[in-house]
């Protein structure tokens, strides 16, 4: 319980801090409603375990290549913020019927896992907090290394819904100018997230 209770702590502090996600969670929660913001957290918190789990046991190999390949990565996702952030500025109503609904939950789902991924210095911050609370999959520590993880996923996917939940209950009170208004602003702000990420790559 000890290993979970600081895994959720941990992914509770990874995804809070509001960034390009929590701004399309916020977009896509007002524009879609709450199940299309959460599903966008919870991509980024399966992103946030699949680092997490290469820290704890100690995938070093992964780990180095993600590292040593950190600017053609930051390059890729700076641009793919670009493209979210001028589509969001230019959305037109989304589509209804049941196949849209799909699709766009898929959509939201690995284009947040996608964005978060093209972080891989992430992985020396969870290297670091693991070693930390002695969780190290190199000793053969497994069961301490998966229970951690657990917790920052279910702790980042607790941000997530809380988020979400906030967002789409603020939804209700909002009129439709005023929800495309704050759309098309974090959307700008998306936009720059990407142009500074592709600007600090220096591959450009």
């Amino acid at each position: 319980m000890g290993f979970l209770l600081k895994g959720l702590i941990l992914g509770l502090s990874i995804a809070a801090p509001v960034g390009p996600i929590g701004l399309l969670c916020i977009n896509r929660t007002l524009h879609r409603g709450g199940r299309f913001g959460f599903v966008s957290g919870l991509g980024a918190a399966t992103a946030d375990a699949f680092y997490g789990f290469i820290a704890a046991f100690g995938l070093d190999i992964v780990a180095n290549f993600l590292v040593a390949q950190h600017t053609w990565i930051r390059l890729v996702g700076g641009i793919f913020l670009i493209y979210l952030g001028v589509k969001g500025i230019f959305r037109k109503p989304a589509q209804s019927g049941i196949e849209s609904n799909v699709r766009g939950l898929l959509w939201n789902y690995t284009s947040t896992f996608a964005l978060t991924i093209t972080n891989p210095m992430t992985i020396l911050s969870f290297v670091a907090v693991f070693a930390a609370l002695g969780v190290q999959g190199a000793t053969n520590d497994y069961l301490s290394a998966a229970i951690t993880v657990l917790g920052v996923f279910l702790g980042s996917t607790l941000w997530w819904l809380t988020l979400s939940t906030v967002i789409s209950l603020a939804r209700l009170k909002l009129n439709h100018g005023l929800i495309k208004w704050i759309g098309s602003l974090s959307s700008l702000v998306i936009l720059g997230f990407g142009i500074a990420g592709v600007w600090t790559s220096g591959l450009l």
